[in-house]
Formats: C-alpha cells, structure tokens, sequence
C-alpha cells in the first residue's frame, strides 16, 4: 500500500492532537467508504472488519440513513429537547421503548455517547434503588467519561494520573481460565462474583449490577447461561438492578437485535445504547422500565445537544435498514460462516487459539500454544500489518485478539476475500515471511 499523502497528514496531525485522543495502529486517513469498504487519501482500497468500533452496523454511508440526515438538516439542525421537542427524538423514543427486550413498559433518556449512557444507569439506579454501590466487572469497557470510566476495567490508562475515580464501584472478574468447561467457568465466576458481598460489600446496600453479556474491548468474551442466570437471580432476590451495556454489541452485531437475547428470558432493568444506534452519528440512550426512568427529575440527565434532531433521524433509518434488509439473521448466518472458516484455519495455524463468534462478531486469539493459551500479541501484531498491507482492516483487542465486526451489508465476496487474506497472514506471521515495519511503536492499548 501507498501511504505517502496519509503517513505525512498523520505526522502533521501529531503535532497537534492529544495523544490520549486515539490508539497506535496504521497511518490510515479515510477519505470516503460506502458499505463495508474503505477509500484512503492516497487511493487504496480495503475491507472494514471493524466498522468503526461497532458502530456503523448498517454499512458506511448507508443510501437510506444518507438521504434521512440530509432531509433532517436541510429542515432543522437542532434545537435542544431539554427545552422543547421535535419530531424524530419523538418518534425514536417510543421505537426505542418498544424493541427493547422484555415485556415491561419502558422509556428513554437521550445522551450524546454511551459513555454518558452508562453514567445515566448510575444516576437511574442510585435515584431508584436509594443504594450507592454499583456492581461492574474486570475486562469491561464502558466509555470515557468519569463515571463509565470507573465503571470500565479494561486498561491502566483509564485510570493512571486521573484518579480518585468515582467512589462505591465494585469490579468482580470475567475471564476464563484454560479448559473450563461452561459449568465449570459458570461456578468459579458466580463465587468470585459473590465474594465481595460475603466481605465487605452489602447487597443491601447495592444499587445494581452491570455488565456486557458479551465483552467487546474485553476481547469478544460471552458470559456462559449459567453464570448469567445465577447474576440475574441474585440480583432479583436481593433488590439489586440487574443492568446491560448494549452500545458495542446492540443492533443485531451478535445475531440478536440485542446482545442480552444471547440468554433464556432475562429482562434487564436498565440498558445503554450508543454506537451503531445512529450509523456513527453522536446519539445514545438509556432505556429503563418505565417506574425506574421516572426516579429522577430534570435537569438530572439532560445534555445539550443529546436527541438533535439530525441524529435522531438518523436513528430511525437506521432501525429501519435493520428491519426491512433483515441485517440481525444476516449476522446471525454470516457468522455462521466466518466461525467455520476461522475453526478450519484454526487446525492448520498453531497461532490461533480460541474462536469466539457470535453473529458477524469475533475474537480470534492468539496463542504461543493451544493447550495453555499463553498470549502471543508480536503475532497478533504482524496478522493486522499484514492485512492492512493487503487491503484489509483488522485491529487487535486486549493484546493478543483480532477484533472480527465488519459492517452487516458485508458480501460473502468481501468476507470470502478479507478471510483469505487473514488466512494468508497467519502463514506469513508463522514462517516469518512477515516483519512487522520499523519505528512503529506501541501497538494498541
């Protein structure tokens, strides 16, 4: 790949944006996309295997969603809902309300990103339970701002140099050791999960319990039945709200409309949403049963620009290319698909340990060894340089995991060619065919 225009802008770039403002991996400077491809400032062309962290689900400049963001705009660009209302936020909570998992009456509480979505489930669980401690979990990742950010358990730098982090937040383990059976990991989980009550954490005193049923940034990480329905139970016995984080693996990126429908009859009592909800325009959403969303009284959740009116439209096309193209069952066989042809890479590529899939939704680890699974990220390293060298984008998650969540329009041709691709970079990163270029530094997180 030619990247001279793009490495000189990025090197420009450098001088003038904040460090913490974005993770090392290629000098990529996209200057169009449609569905799941990717046009960059010098003219090459790749496959998006990450639709913009989950959150363009839909396709980049889907022809519907374009068409209702530049009618919106030409209409009313914003006047902020805190004040007075309009039409598409409107329409949008009560669509929102109504697909959300789980027979109760529920409402909506607009918020600009699902960081402040997961703050917004503090606030609504604190208010309605009268208790101060929330329950999350090692691994997570919630967002940036203060309170998603102490809420998230995914890396040092979320915490380093930034502390004291917002108080009465307990964070109890998600990882799998090496050959658990589901039982197995269910049991150890749920006793780990239990000993902080048991010492010095009072469920009486615990507002709720967070997690993502499937972990994103965690490395693609599902919770087993087991363990979920034993949190679910515990919770309801003892008052505690049982709440999900659906903004990396809501709007059919698992196979379900909702990450949470991966599990027998659970109805969470709040949930947040960000990310694909809009294509990637700024928009989230808490979405709570109705008694719990009415704890609190304005201004308590209210953000200036949260429910404009442009994102909001975009919005419900969104949900409406969800719908009528079918996209969740499209996942749900596409990932079908890549699963299988990961498992047959897997038996001939000694570097690739776990598959983890779940519609168009994967972690594909790599491993120094298959039977212990010790973490290999210079390998995980070269298989995304290799890629991105042959018109594929793919990044790693948590070290050592390749972060598998292409746009749901993806064509078997487009998946069929970034897969041999992959296929490809697994041999090159084991022959030593492939070095990873110099100078790059830290790669990832």
């Amino acid at each position: 790949m030619d990247l001279k225009k793009a490495s000189q802008m990025v090197k420009n770039e450098n001088k003038f944006l904040a460090r913490s403002a974005r993770i090392n991996y290629f000098d990529l400077v996209i200057d169009h996309a449609h569905g799941a491809v990717l046009f960059d400032v010098d003219g090459n062309k790749y496959i998006d295997l990450l639709a913009s962290a989950s959150a363009i689900n839909v396709g980049h400049t889907n022809e519907r969603v374009v068409k209702a963001i530049a009618e919106q705009s030409q209409k009313l660009i914003h006047y902020t809902p805190a004040y007075f209302h309009h039409e598409p936020a409107m329409k949008l909570a009560e669509k929102l309300a109504k697909i959300a998992p789980g027979d109760s009456e529920k409402m909506v509480s607009f918020g600009n990103s699902g960081s402040d979505a997961n703050d917004g489930i503090i606030k609504f669980a604190r208010a309605y339970t009268g208790r101060p401690y929330i329950v999350s979990y090692m691994g997570s990742y919630h967002g940036s701002t203060y309170g998603s950010q102490t809420l998230s358990g995914t890396s040092l730098n979320m915490t380093r140099k930034i502390g004291p982090m917002l108080p009465d937040v307990v964070h109890v383990p998600y990882r799998k050791y090496p050959n658990e059976d589901q039982h197995q990991l269910s049991q150890r989980y749920f006793k780990e999960f239990k000993r902080p009550f048991e010492s010095f954490l009072p469920a009486d005193e615990v507002a709720c319990v967070l997690i993502e049923p499937i972990q994103g940034d965690g490395g693609i990480v599902k919770a087993p039945e087991e363990y979920m329905q034993l949190v679910y139970k515990f919770c309801k016995e003892n008052g505690i709200l049982f709440a999900v984080d659906e903004v990396n693996q809501g709007f059919g990126r698992t196979g379900k409309m909702w990450s949470i429908q991966q599990y027998d009859n659970i109805e969470p009592d709040l949930m947040s949403v960000g990310k694909s909800i809009a294509s990637g325009m700024p928009l989230s959403a808490v979405i709570g049963k109705k008694e719990i969303m009415q704890s609190l009284d304005a201004p308590a959740h209210i953000f200036t620009t949260a429910g404009n009116p442009v994102c909001t439209a975009a919005a419900l096309a969104t949900i409406s290319v969800l719908e009528d193209e079918h996209l969740v069952e499209k996942s749900a066989r596409d990932g079908l698909y890549a699963k299988q042809r990961f498992l047959d890479m897997q038996k001939k590529h000694k570097s690739i340990g776990d598959v983890r899939m779940w519609g168009l939704n994967g972690g594909i680890e790599l491993v120094k060894d298959q039977k212990t699974k010790e973490a290999d990220p210079q390998t995980a390293n070269k298989i995304i340089y290799y890629a991105f060298a042959h018109g594929v984008v793919i990044i790693t998650l948590a070290g050592n995991i390749l972060r598998f969540q292409p746009p749901l329009v993806i064509t078997r041709e487009q998946l069929d060619y970034a897969l041999d691709v992959l296929d490809d970079a697994f041999t090159a990163a084991e022959n030593g065919s492939f070095q990873l270029p110099e100078g790059i530094g830290k790669i990832g997180w």
